[in-house]
C-alpha cells in the first residue's frame, strides 16, 4: 500500500488499552491514540504498519487515501 505517494491510512482505537503491557500502551499513544474512538490519518509507512501490526487487536484500520 505504500508504493502511492502521499498514500495514508485511517487508524481508530475500537478496544481499550486497560490491562495491556507497556510496550502496546506506548505503541498507542506514538500512533495519537490514547482514548477509545479516537481516529487518526497517518502517513502509509512500513514503520507506522508495523506499529499498527502490534496493537492490530485494539484498532480499525481503513484506506484514507
Amino acid at each position: 500500500m505504500a508504493d502511492k505517494k502521499g498514500a495514508t491510512v485511517r487508524v481508530t482505537q475500537v478496544r481499550s488499552a486497560i490491562r495491556r503491557p507497556k510496550d502496546q500502551l506506548a505503541t498507542l499513544k506514538g500512533l495519537g491514540l490514547n482514548k477509545m474512538h479516537r481516529t487518526r490519518e497517518l502517513e502509509d509507512t512500513p514503520a507506522v504498519r508495523g506499529m499498527i501490526n502490534k496493537v492490530r487487536h485494539l484498532v480499525r484500520v481503513e484506506d484514507a487515501g
